[in-house]
Protein backbone atom coordinates (compact mmCIF):
# COMPACT_ATOMS: atom_id res chain seq x y z
CA UNK A 1 0.00 0.00 0.00
CA UNK A 2 2.75 2.43 0.98
CA UNK A 3 4.52 1.86 -2.35
CA UNK A 4 1.54 3.24 -4.30
CA UNK A 5 0.70 6.05 -1.87
CA UNK A 6 4.15 7.65 -1.91
CA UNK A 7 4.44 8.14 -5.70
CA UNK A 8 0.85 9.38 -5.92
CA UNK A 9 1.32 11.82 -3.04
CA UNK A 10 4.58 13.06 -4.53
CA UNK A 11 2.93 13.41 -7.96
CA UNK A 12 0.14 15.47 -6.38
CA UNK A 13 2.65 17.70 -4.57
CA UNK A 14 4.63 18.14 -7.81
CA UNK A 15 1.46 19.01 -9.75
CA UNK A 16 0.49 21.61 -7.15
CA UNK A 17 4.01 23.04 -7.25
CA UNK A 18 3.87 23.29 -11.03
CA UNK A 19 0.51 25.10 -11.00
CA UNK A 20 1.57 27.49 -8.25
CA UNK A 21 4.94 28.22 -9.90
CA UNK A 22 3.33 28.81 -13.30
CA UNK A 23 0.82 31.28 -11.86
CA UNK A 24 3.54 32.94 -9.76
CA UNK A 25 5.83 33.38 -12.75
CA UNK A 26 2.98 34.82 -14.80
CA UNK A 27 2.15 37.23 -11.97
CA UNK A 28 5.74 38.51 -12.04
CA UNK A 29 4.85 40.42 -15.18
CA UNK A 30 2.58 42.56 -13.04
CA UNK A 31 5.72 43.97 -11.43
CA UNK A 32 7.00 45.29 -14.75
CA UNK A 33 3.57 46.72 -15.52
CA UNK A 34 3.41 48.47 -12.12
CA UNK A 35 6.77 50.17 -12.71
CA UNK A 36 5.99 51.24 -16.27
CA UNK A 37 2.43 52.36 -15.57
CA UNK A 38 3.40 54.26 -12.42
CA UNK A 39 6.16 55.99 -14.39
CA UNK A 40 3.57 56.92 -17.02
CA UNK A 41 1.19 58.26 -14.34
CA UNK A 42 3.93 60.46 -12.86
CA UNK A 43 5.19 61.63 -16.25
CA UNK A 44 1.68 62.46 -17.41
CA UNK A 45 0.93 64.35 -14.20
CA UNK A 46 4.12 66.41 -13.90
CA UNK A 47 5.23 66.75 -17.52
CA UNK A 48 1.93 66.92 -19.39
CA UNK A 49 -0.40 68.04 -16.59
CA UNK A 50 -2.75 65.14 -17.31
CA UNK A 51 -4.24 62.47 -15.06
CA UNK A 52 -5.75 59.10 -15.74
CA UNK A 53 -7.88 57.37 -13.12
CA UNK A 54 -8.00 54.22 -15.26
CA UNK A 55 -4.21 54.05 -15.41
CA UNK A 56 -3.91 54.71 -11.66
CA UNK A 57 -6.46 52.01 -10.89
CA UNK A 58 -4.71 49.59 -13.24
CA UNK A 59 -1.56 50.02 -11.14
CA UNK A 60 -3.60 49.05 -8.06
CA UNK A 61 -5.00 46.00 -9.87
CA UNK A 62 -1.55 44.88 -11.05
CA UNK A 63 -0.08 45.40 -7.59
CA UNK A 64 -2.86 43.31 -6.04
CA UNK A 65 -2.43 40.65 -8.74
CA UNK A 66 1.29 40.48 -8.13
CA UNK A 67 1.00 39.92 -4.40
CA UNK A 68 -2.12 37.77 -4.34
CA UNK A 69 -1.10 35.47 -7.17
CA UNK A 70 2.61 35.17 -6.33
CA UNK A 71 2.29 34.66 -2.55
CA UNK A 72 1.95 30.87 -2.78
CA UNK A 73 4.93 30.67 -5.13
CA UNK A 74 6.94 32.74 -2.65
CA UNK A 75 5.98 30.22 0.04
CA UNK A 76 7.00 27.37 -2.27
CA UNK A 77 10.53 28.76 -2.77
CA UNK A 78 10.95 29.65 0.93
CA UNK A 79 10.83 33.37 0.21
CA UNK A 80 8.56 34.28 3.12
CA UNK A 81 10.02 35.84 6.21
CA UNK A 82 9.98 33.58 9.22
CA UNK A 83 11.88 33.04 12.41
CA UNK A 84 14.78 30.81 11.39
CA UNK A 85 16.36 30.52 14.84
CA UNK A 86 15.61 26.81 15.04
CA UNK A 87 14.62 25.97 11.48
CA UNK A 88 17.88 26.94 9.75
CA UNK A 89 20.00 24.66 11.96
CA UNK A 90 17.45 21.85 12.29
CA UNK A 91 17.78 18.40 10.77
CA UNK A 92 15.45 17.49 7.89
CA UNK A 93 13.01 15.55 10.12
CA UNK A 94 12.68 18.48 12.55
CA UNK A 95 12.12 20.81 9.60
CA UNK A 96 9.47 18.40 8.32
CA UNK A 97 7.68 18.49 11.70
CA UNK A 98 7.76 22.30 11.69
CA UNK A 99 6.49 22.42 8.09
CA UNK A 100 3.73 19.90 8.75
CA UNK A 101 2.53 21.58 11.95
CA UNK A 102 2.72 25.00 10.28
CA UNK A 103 0.69 23.81 7.29
CA UNK A 104 -1.96 22.00 9.33
CA UNK A 105 -2.31 24.28 12.36
CA UNK A 106 -1.75 27.72 10.84
CA UNK A 107 -1.90 27.77 7.04
CA UNK A 108 -4.85 25.45 6.40
CA UNK A 109 -7.26 27.16 8.82
CA UNK A 110 -6.21 30.60 7.54
CA UNK A 111 -6.77 29.58 3.91
CA UNK A 112 -10.12 27.92 4.75
CA UNK A 113 -11.48 30.91 6.68
CA UNK A 114 -10.28 33.35 4.04
CA UNK A 115 -11.92 31.24 1.34
CA UNK A 116 -15.22 31.03 3.26
CA UNK A 117 -15.30 34.79 3.80
CA UNK A 118 -14.05 35.91 0.40
CA UNK A 119 -16.09 33.74 -1.95
CA UNK A 120 -19.42 35.41 -1.05
CA UNK A 121 -17.69 38.82 -1.16
CA UNK A 122 -16.41 38.17 -4.69
CA UNK A 123 -19.68 36.51 -5.76
CA UNK A 124 -21.68 39.60 -4.79
CA UNK A 125 -19.30 41.69 -6.85
CA UNK A 126 -19.69 39.35 -9.84
CA UNK A 127 -23.49 39.35 -9.48
CA UNK A 128 -23.60 43.07 -10.17
CA UNK A 129 -20.44 43.21 -12.32
CA UNK A 130 -19.14 45.78 -9.87
CA UNK A 131 -17.12 48.62 -11.34
CA UNK A 132 -15.12 51.52 -10.00
CA UNK A 133 -16.83 54.23 -8.00
CA UNK A 134 -14.97 56.72 -10.17
CA UNK A 135 -16.82 57.65 -13.35
CA UNK A 136 -13.76 57.10 -15.51
CA UNK A 137 -12.42 54.18 -13.45
CA UNK A 138 -12.02 50.56 -14.45
CA UNK A 139 -15.18 48.48 -14.75
CA UNK A 140 -13.53 45.33 -13.31
CA UNK A 141 -13.76 45.54 -9.52
CA UNK A 142 -15.23 42.03 -9.53
CA UNK A 143 -11.96 40.73 -11.02
CA UNK A 144 -9.97 42.55 -8.35
CA UNK A 145 -12.11 41.01 -5.60
CA UNK A 146 -11.72 37.56 -7.19
CA UNK A 147 -8.01 37.74 -6.40
CA UNK A 148 -8.82 37.21 -2.70
CA UNK A 149 -10.32 33.71 -3.04
CA UNK A 150 -7.66 32.94 -5.67
CA UNK A 151 -5.01 33.82 -3.08
CA UNK A 152 -6.72 31.60 -0.50
CA UNK A 153 -6.94 28.70 -2.97
CA UNK A 154 -3.32 28.97 -4.09
CA UNK A 155 -1.88 29.39 -0.61
CA UNK A 156 -4.05 26.48 0.61
CA UNK A 157 -2.89 24.26 -2.26
CA UNK A 158 0.72 25.13 -1.58
CA UNK A 159 0.13 24.23 2.06
CA UNK A 160 -1.16 20.81 0.93
CA UNK A 161 1.98 20.29 -1.18
CA UNK A 162 4.22 21.25 1.73
CA UNK A 163 2.30 19.02 4.13
CA UNK A 164 2.64 16.10 1.71
CA UNK A 165 6.38 16.63 1.37
CA UNK A 166 6.80 16.96 5.14
CA UNK A 167 4.74 13.81 5.76
CA UNK A 168 6.85 11.89 3.22
CA UNK A 169 10.04 12.96 5.00
CA UNK A 170 8.57 11.83 8.33
CA UNK A 171 7.31 8.54 6.88
CA UNK A 172 10.68 7.66 5.33
CA UNK A 173 12.75 5.19 7.31
CA UNK A 174 15.43 6.79 9.43
CA UNK A 175 19.00 5.87 8.63
CA UNK A 176 20.58 3.67 11.27
CA UNK A 177 23.23 5.40 13.32
CA UNK A 178 26.47 3.55 13.89
CA UNK A 179 27.71 3.42 17.47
Amino acid sequence: MRNTVTPRALALANAIDLIVATIGRAAMWCCLYVVLAEFAVVAMRYVLGLGSIRLQESVLYAHAGLFMLAAAWTLQVDGHARVDVFYAQARPRIRAVIDLVGALIFLAPFAAVLMMLSVPYAARSWAILESSRETSGLPFVYLLKTLIPMFALLIGLQGVAQAIRAALVLAAPQPQRSH
